[in-house]
């Protein structure tokens, strides 16, 4: 009751700048009309900031690219916070830079001037006969309005705009949505409320449960990247910020429309942390903004990236699993998602699909193999892709290797006898190693088996599995979350590790986070930490590291003021308003053996027959 009189107060505040903002807006709204001449001659007309109302009055602003050439054209779709006019090159130069570096061919056949931060090129899908439309949502960009990010009114608003795009009179009445990570949250989220005009989705690295993958990991709130990512590139969006460092290239003006005061501009807006700490479980107001996966019906082409933990991995496997889409495929990956998204790969994978879905082009998709992963195998470059028929792969032989603290070692034998480890939270590890004689492949979900006890009434786990190679190396991954990220991460706070029998498997424990159970210090629990999946190749001499720890992962010799190569990247747990260090700061302690048996479910993938 708290958030919702606190958000009727500022929606209330809001609406009075509204009357007033609204007179100012059209002045300040550009409407470029231009015919752009496409590398192979063809013409693009570009409508730039093309009203799109909404069910309760309101509107959103849009940028509309389409063939010149009269007729019914398919259409994809997306819609983000980042600025439908801000440049891909200006905006986040030095990944543009990689991007490019890594895929020369980004701008083969496209003048790349219309590319936007984690959206599709334009240029690419007019020349093919397709329209492609860029939405400011709500608050963001022109768009005015209350700025709520990732909400149920927001993905209400793309129901709209979707069914907007489906009617009009260059539309063949079939809408598909492309693009990464919050273009790919809001596909799960739309997606589940079924608007009739859309016909196919493509979640390129994108969450699918909201509470679990985005706001909270296992309980614990993931504050830091949030707080880098709502002031560094949210707000400078704002609609009314005038002060934003982006210019509309067309204008060389704010792409934010008529100036608000900042007072004004705050009241506009909620952020992000002030929700997760009204609402710290899952609740009512975290279980609507989550997508109910099985409602989504749509053809479906999920994108998932094997070193993207904290944001970009597990959805895609959990939305693939339980999407009700008769079509379905998982296209997993690894490296950026910058790389796979813009690469020639990835670029003709999206066409087919659409060209699939959204034509009607008999081009053999169906007889595409439902998943398509990358098997990471540091000694084979490279790496290389591997057909399977489900995920998780169905000839998984899940392996326990039990812990054993008085070696720190873990294998598949059980301990001799019982003993523990202890540490104190963000001062100590507790660690345990196996090393490999044979090659072996394991890919999928993950889980940690431990029974622990604290000195407080709670406390957090932080579970990281690392890879060393037969010289003592660290295998490293290049990701979406680090440029150096171990082979996969894992959390939970103690307090809410009640379990949803249904649901959860030895592989994958699935948590309710309906309520909070607190400790008596030094009793022993059982806990089953979920780690996000992987796929590695050990070969003989590798070690693996299982590492348990009360804080974020920081890499042995990494710069802790650093966010890259430090192996947790931004998706950090340091709010002192959800882990006060009277609570969190205590010693936990691992049990092992005995009547204590603590291991790690691995998922062991043979070779094929």
């Amino acid at each position: 009751m708290k958030f919702l009189k606190f958000a009727s107060v500022a929606l209330a505040v809001a609406s009075v700048f509204a009357a007033t903002h609204a007179n100012a807006e059209s002045a300040n709204i550009p409407t470029a009309r231009e015919e752009v001449v496409l590398q192979n001659g063809r013409i693009m007309l570009y409508e730039q900031n093309v009203k799109v109302p909404l069910r309760d009055g309101s509107y959103v602003y849009a940028n509309v690219y389409r063939p010149k050439v009269p007729g019914k054209y398919p259409v994809i779709m997306a819609q983000g916070p980042y600025g439908k006019d801000v440049p891909f090159q200006e905006a986040y130069a030095s990944t543009w830079a990689k991007t490019i570096k890594s895929n020369p061919a980004v701008c083969a056949g496209s003048s790349c001037r219309f590319v936007r931060w984690e959206e599709t090129d334009p240029e690419r899908w007019v020349v093919d006969g397709y329209v492609v439309i860029a939405v400011d949502v709500r608050g963001s960009g022109y768009s005015p309005g209350y700025l709520n990010v990732l909400s149920v009114r927001e993905s209400r608003d793309y129901y709209d705009a979707i069914e907007w795009a489906g009617t009009r009179p260059w539309s063949n009445g079939k809408v598909g949505l492309l693009g990464i990570s919050y273009m790919a949250i809001n596909q799960w989220q739309v997606a589940a409320l079924q608007p009739p005009h859309l016909a196919a989705i493509a979640p390129w690295e994108g969450a699918s449960d909201l509470y679990r993958e985005v706001f909270f990991h296992g309980g614990i709130e993931s504050d830091k990247f949030f707080q880098i990512w709502f002031n560094g590139q949210i707000l400078p969006n704002q609609n009314g910020n005038a002060k934003t460092r982006y210019r509309d290239p067309g204008t060389h003006e704010p792409p934010t429309g008529a100036p608000l005061r900042d007072d004004q501009l705050k009241a506009n807006r909620i952020d992000p942390l002030d929700e997760d700490h009204e609402h710290p479980l899952l609740d009512a107001f975290n279980e609507e903004r989550t997508p109910d996966l099985a409602r989504i019906r749509t053809p479906l082409l999920s994108a998932g990236n094997l070193s993207g933990a904290g944001l970009h991995g597990r959805g895609n496997y959990e939305g693939f699993v339980l999407a009700s889409s008769p079509s379905k495929k998982l296209f997993v990956h690894g490296g950026t998602h910058d790389d796979s998204f813009y690469g020639k790969e990835g670029i003709a994978l999206q066409h087919r699909f659409f060209d699939r879905y959204l034509k009607g082009v008999n081009n053999g998709w169906e007889s595409l193999p439902p998943v398509t992963m990358t098997v990471r195998d540091p000694a084979a470059k490279p790496a290389v892709d591997r057909a399977e028929s489900t995920w998780p792969i169905s000839r998984i032989e899940w392996k326990k290797y039990h812990l054993d603290a008085a070696t720190k070692q873990v294998g598949e034998q059980m301990p001799g006898a019982p003993s523990t480890a202890t540490f104190k939270a963000g001062q100590g590890v507790a660690t345990f190693d196996t090393t490999f004689d044979t090659t072996e492949e394991f890919s999928g979900p993950l889980a940690a088996h431990l029974w622990v006890s604290s000195s407080t009434t709670d406390a957090d786990l932080f579970v990281t599995l690392q890879l060393f190679d037969e010289t003592g190396k660290e295998v490293t991954f290049l990701g979406a979350s680090d440029e150096a990220a171990p082979l996969s991460q894992g959390w939970l706070r103690v307090s809410q590790r009640k379990l949803d029998e249904k649901r959860s498997t030895p592989a994958q424990p699935w948590h309710t986070h309906d309520e909070i159970q607190k400790l008596t210090p030094g009793q022993l629990y059982p806990v089953d930490v979920e780690i996000w999946p992987t796929s590695i190749v050990v070969h003989p001499g590798y070690k693996l590291r299982v590492r348990v720890e009360g804080s974020d992962f920081v890499r042995l010799g990494a710069d802790p003021t650093q966010m890259i190569n430090r192996g947790s990247g931004f998706f950090l747990h340091m709010d002192p308003v959800d882990r006060p260090a009277a609570e969190f700061g205590g010693e936990t302690t691992i049990a092992t053996g005995g009547d204590h048996d603590s291991y790690l479910v691995m998922p062991f993938v043979p070779a094929k027959k």
